[in-house]
């Protein structure tokens, strides 16, 4: 295409177009921009929409700029077109530029199924997916048909959110014939599996004849997500052989991990995960591992993230020290996990007493990435809202008493022998904290406090986070649940605890 595309000595901007349009099909970003920066003729609708897409699937610095620049300039009558508008939505989101993608939605007056689930898409992108709920009331008292891709945007949106409530509102409105389409179902066993609600997870899989890949992939990691590694093992061993790929080891694996089931994982895959080794502190094994993979396969930030997660775990501030350096040396365009080690490896020095190292490291650090560390959150759904807070959140108008029960909260705790454990901490105490104070201001222990106001015998109640929970409040929510003999079920960034009313949680601690 190349050569032909050379050949032709008068180029017009349809043979522009049709290059650039094979290389993004291609996945050959990067030259698709290479030759839009030699067009020196007036652009058409498709190359707005080709330039668009291809900027958002880069995502650099070079992209974000190409991409602004374009829209910025965009003639006015390219401004009504529905096709380049929803490109550049799209394009917009992947940036993380919400705002300005939401203006151009409501710029435009006649809007069409596509252009609702480009923006609920780009909230399900930038965590911002309870948002997707209105949207999609809206599209209903606009009286827009849903299609099948939005319907899975939608489902995705209920499983970001993790809310039962909204989870059975979206069900019930989703046509039955749109039910039995088996994209659908697998969504849906996904969604149920990470709002914690592991029979209806199992209710839609087992009402599925046909299963495939995907459909024993999902419900495999469902069971592991929901700390259920045997009935995972189970169902990984009923799996017909010649489905079984990649994903399937991965699931399955990381089931075994988060239930501790390392004899079961060796057993499974004679190169067993990296995560779950690391989880047990078989470090020796797990670097092995690492160094025999690389030997015929190029190394994986994934591998090292794991390893070095197990060894904040285990508080091992020296072997995390050399797992980052190896991290910044392998990987250094990889921002984000960089950023997410960064802040693995800051914690451990807080854990080990030396504060100034963890606030000068983390400084640093993330200055010299040039991207800020995600704000940790959790939210939980009241009398129909979802509700969210940070850490020591008082913009909520009962924070005075979401407060006053954290104090009642932690006067029962010490009572039933609790011991507050200040390596958790992850800064020095300012003049007015305390270690209670400080640990208890974690914003997943303000949404259940709130959830305790709002009804104070609950039989159930729900949060999720977009960060992992960290070793006191999962200690803490253990004995809540026992105190308020309520079951709690914590959706965070790596699985689902469940906090029973004996005070043990279904992870076993393995988290």
């Amino acid at each position: 295409a190349e050569r032909i595309f050379r050949s032709i000595k008068t180029k017009d901007i349809i043979t522009y177009n049709a290059m650039i349009k094979g290389y993004t099909e291609n996945k050959i970003f990067e030259k698709a921009l290479d030759l839009f920066d030699q067009i020196q003729l007036n652009l058409t609708n498709v190359t707005y929409t080709v330039i668009f897409n291809a900027c958002a699937q880069l995502c650099n610095d070079r992209a974000t700029k190409i991409g602004r620049k374009l829209l910025d300039q965009m003639p006015d009558n390219y401004r009504n077109n529905i096709i380049i508008l929803t490109s550049a939505m799209d394009m917009l989101m992947k940036f993380g530029d919400v705002e300005n993608a939401e203006s151009i939605f409501q710029s435009i007056k006649k809007k069409d199924a596509n252009i609702y689930g480009a923006l609920m898409n780009g909230y399900n992108l930038n965590d911002e997916s309870w948002k997707c709920f209105k949207i999609f009331e809206e599209m209903n008292k606009n009286n827009i048909a849903v299609d099948d891709i939005v319907w899975n945007i939608i489902i995705g949106a209920c499983s970001n959110t993790a809310m039962l409530h909204h989870c059975q509102y979206i069900m019930d409105r989703i046509p039955s014939n749109i039910q039995r389409n088996i994209q659908i179902q697998n969504s849906l066993i996904d969604m149920w599996g990470k709002c914690g609600s592991i029979e209806k997870a199992k209710s839609v899989f087992d009402s599925i004849d046909d299963r495939g890949t995907i459909t024993y992939n999902v419900m495999i990691n469902a069971f592991g997500l929901n700390g259920m590694g045997s009935q995972a093992v189970e169902l990984y061993r009923q799996m017909p052989s010649n489905l079984r790929d990649r994903i399937s080891h991965i699931c399955v694996l990381n089931a075994c991990s988060h239930s501790a089931l390392l004899h079961e994982a060796r057993t499974i895959f004679n190169e067993i995960s990296i995560d779950c080794l690391s989880r047990l502190f078989v470090f020796d094994e797990a670097q092995k591992l690492i160094d025999d993979y690389e030997k015929t396969n190029i190394p994986s930030i994934v591998m090292y993230m794991s390893l070095l997660s197990g060894a904040r775990n285990n508080r091992n501030s020296n072997l995390s020290e050399k797992i980052y350096k190896r991290m910044k040396t392998l990987f250094p365009n990889e921002k984000e996990s960089l950023t997410s080690g960064v802040v693995l490896l800051s914690n451990i020095y807080s854990s080990l007493g030396e504060y100034e190292q963890a606030k000068n490291f983390r400084s640093n650090q993330i200055k010299e990435l040039g991207i800020k560390a995600k704000i940790g959150l959790s939210w939980s759904e009241i009398k129909g809202e979802i509700v969210r807070f940070k850490a020591h959140d008082h913009s909520h108008p009962q924070s005075t008493e979401i407060y006053a029960k954290i104090v009642r909260l932690k006067s029962k705790a010490i009572e039933n022998g609790f011991i507050f454990d200040s390596s958790w901490i992850t800064r020095r105490l300012n003049e007015n904290e305390t270690i209670e104070s400080v640990l208890c201001g974690h914003s997943e222990i303000l949404v259940i406090a709130l959830n305790l106001i709002q009804e104070p015998v609950p039989k159930f109640i729900q949060v999720a986070k977009n960060l992992r929970v960290c070793g006191h409040c999962h200690e803490f929510t253990k004995i809540i649940a026992k105190i308020e003999q309520c079951d709690i079920v914590v959706r965070d960034a790596n699985r689902i605890h469940h906090f029973y009313a004996t005070g043990q949680c279904s992870c076993q601690d393995q988290f």
